[in-house]
């Protein structure tokens, strides 16, 4: 008698293109708790879509922001256990379509872009098309070879912070901004924005070495920091958010600056190589 469901094939390392398969009878669980935050950060998309039907915008948002934490987590926790997979790679590229480039829309749309009529919802349209667009061409990238400084860089915006920074306009207005409908076209236009720079060439800073060596030293103050941003977060969560979100967008021209430097350097490099 064969068995009810598909074996479940985590289908080899995502640098290792070996089959797991081939190496273990059994999957283990390591590589299987991974895939298990992917699929809950999807549960929180998909609920913060229902939340916006209901127009019930903090929790939406709030869904939004977890989904993103937990997309943050999913890939930490795979590298820490080492549970990387294709399959997980697959699933976690889906889930962040559904999170940061269709739940995003949605949110905009029946809170506001609907007012544009058939402009507000081409709106929404783009940023969910460019946030497809931005994972299919991370996807690609993954197997390019890049200098060892390019890890500190994303080119583009990156989809969690695409979601989160499209949601200023949500933000701003629970810190007391009228509802005004004459402001749909206006975010309609800061939607595209967003948009266009998930799948532009504009370097923008990576969070992802942070984090994996600390100083023992820093341990102790980072415990603090990071009790007094979630104490933040909790009490003033749209105050938070908009400070972060307009300091993120600020630091675009830093990175920009940054990554033209490390560039100018590498061809200074190669000319002097050259030379020689």
């Amino acid at each position: 008698m064969t068995a009810p469901f598909t074996p479940y094939d985590p289908g080899g390392s995502v640098k290792n293109k070996k089959p797991r398969s081939q190496r273990f009878k059994k999957v283990p669980v390591r590589v299987i708790l991974p895939n298990v935050v992917t699929l809950l950060a999807l549960c929180a998309g998909l609920t913060a879509i229902r939340m916006a039907f209901e127009a019930r915008w903090e929790f939406a948002m709030g869904l939004i922001i977890l989904a993103a934490v937990l997309d943050g987590l999913d890939g930490r926790v795979a590298r820490l256990l080492k549970g990387t997979s294709r399959f997980g790679a697959e699933l976690d590229s889906l889930a962040d379509f559904v999170n940061f480039g269709v739940a995003p829309a949605i949110i905009l749309y029946a809170w506001m872009l609907e007012e544009a009529s058939s402009l507000g919802w081409i709106a929404a349209m783009i940023f969910a098309i460019c946030g497809a667009l931005r994972l299919a061409r991370f996807n690609v990238a993954l197997d390019e070879d890049k200098p060892k400084w390019a890890s500190k860089f994303f080119t583009g915006v990156p989809a969690p912070a695409g979601a989160l920074t499209v949601l200023l306009p949500l933000y701003v207005e629970r810190l007391g901004v009228p509802h005004w409908e004459e402001l749909a076209m206006p975010i309609g236009l800061y939607t595209l924005l967003v948009g266009c720079l998930m799948v532009s060439q504009i370097p923008t800073f990576s969070g992802k070495q942070v984090g994996n060596r600390i100083s023992r030293e820093w341990v102790l103050p980072l415990f603090v920091v990071f009790v007094a941003l979630v104490a933040l977060l909790v009490s003033f969560p749209f105050e938070t958010m908009t400070f972060f979100t307009v300091s993120y967008l600020m630091s675009i021209p830093f990175a920009y600056r940054s990554y033209r430097k490390h560039l100018k350097a590498d061809e200074q490099e190669s000319e002097a190589d050259q030379e020689v």
